[in-house]
Order: structure tokens, then sequence, then C-alpha cells
């Protein structure tokens, strides 16, 4: 999948979430389906985060995108449920959702976790994927072909010392995209995988790892034609998978 040559009009007519565009996978990802032919929805926390995305799409006269401020921290089920009304009025159609969204606020010892961020971080990473996810699926059953990314990590499929509370909700997220997988396997019409892009230059791994030089991991850009197999049509039919890439030795901390 990284070195996918994707069809330039792969994504044309689709419509797709992303979440998270305010950091560089996320960003990379809409950049990508955009200019692919998908109207992009850009998802995060405030819309002044995403107006420079915007504009780059806009300008680049791939099909205009649009914005959906969301909280990802705060939003309930209620919220969740409006922004799906809020699709359907607007778009009439949901081809895909990217789950790019990440937070963990540091890394510590299982023994020092404070509980309310214990919570917090459950709820950012894997509450919200699924209570948007759940809110979306009536439109995205009616796509003739739907596919759900969950973004996954290392630490999500295998545990290490200090990453507490975000390996849980990795793990967590494992276990919804198998569940939701099989559940929608045999209508044909819903694609679920999860997708671990290794260790790669993001905001998030910046704030855990202020000492690290970023410029030596990869771009998140190089992780974009992995999303784009897994959101278009040549994927179909793959259903239930843990995509992984490969972790150079010098990163495993």
């Amino acid at each position: 999948m990284q070195h996918y040559q994707a069809d330039s009009n792969l994504l044309t007519g689709r419509v797709i979430l992303i979440t998270g565009t305010a950091d560089s996978l996320g960003a990379a990802v809409a950049r990508a389906c955009a200019a692919h032919g998908s109207t992009v929805i850009l998802s995060d926390l405030a819309e002044a985060l995403l107006a420079p995305l915007y504009d780059h799409i806009a300008d680049s006269g791939a099909p205009e995108p649009a914005i959906l401020p969301l909280d990802l921290d705060a939003a309930d089920e209620m919220q969740y449920q409006a922004v799906a009304a809020t699709l359907a009025r607007e778009f009439g159609r949901l081809d895909g959702i990217a789950h790019c969204a990440a937070f963990a606020p540091f890394l510590s010892r299982i023994d020092d976790y404070d509980a309310s961020e214990w919570e917090r971080v459950l709820r950012i990473n894997l509450s919200a994927p699924f209570l948007l996810t759940q809110a979306c699926l009536p439109l995205l059953r009616h796509a003739p072909d739907a596919s759900i990314i969950f973004t996954s990590d290392r630490v999500g499929r295998c545990g290490l010392a200090y990453w507490g509370a975000f390996a849980a909700a990795k793990f967590g997220i494992e276990g919804l995209m198998q569940t939701l997988a099989d559940e929608t396997k045999d209508q044909g019409r819903i694609r679920v995988n999860s997708l671990d892009p290794g260790i790669i230059r993001t905001g998030l791994r910046a704030r855990l790892y202020p000492g690290e030089n970023p410029h030596e991991l990869p771009a998140a850009d190089t992780m974009a034609p992995a999303y784009l197999y897994l959101l278009g049509p040549d994927s179909r039919g793959v259903t239930g998978q843990a995509f992984r890439f490969p972790v150079p030795t010098q990163l495993t901390s």
C-alpha cells in the first residue's frame, strides 16, 4: 500500500469525513483525498485551525471542502447525531470516514497516571470514534461502496511501557474495528479496517518526544497512499484487516 499508485479520479464524487485535520496526518490524508476528486469534510477542534488547509484545498482546484468543528473531548451522543444530520442535509451522502485524530497528554507509569486524564484519553481516542461512526452508519449504509479507517498505533497491538491510556484506547480501537467489520461483512457495502502508520512526523509525536529531531522521521504525506487505497474502490472486499507499516528499529521507544 505504501507504494500504491492511485488513479487521479479515484475518489471523484465521494464525500469523505476526516478527523484530526489540524495535525499533519489528518491534513495529509485530506490533501490527498481532495487531489483525487473527493469532497473532504475537515474536522478538528476549532474552525480557525482548519482555515489554512481549507484555503489550500480550495485554491488547488479540488472540490470545495467543508469545515466541521468538533470537540471530541466534550461532544455527547446528541452532538454526534447532529453531525450526521448535517452531513445528510448538506451532502446527501457519506462515502468514508478516516479517523486520524489522536491525543496523548504525556507518557507516564500506570502507578502515576492521573485518573481524569486517563478518562479523557479514552474519550478522545476511543469513545469519540465509536460515537461518530455509530451516528454516521445510516449514511454509510446508503453509499454504494463505503470505507471506515481507524488509525491505530503500534502500542495498540503490543503494549509498551508509559503509553498508558493511549495504548489501552488503541487496543480498544482494534476491537471496535474487528467487531464492526464482522457485523457489516455480509452486507458488502461497508468495509472497516485499521491502519498503523508507524512513527511519523506529527504534532503528537513532537509533544511527547521534544528532544527528537522531527526531520529524521518520515513525513505524514508518505502515508497518504495507504489511506487512498483503503478509501477507494481498489480495496473493495478488504475488511477486518489491521494494516501496519514497518517501524525503524532505532525508533521503537
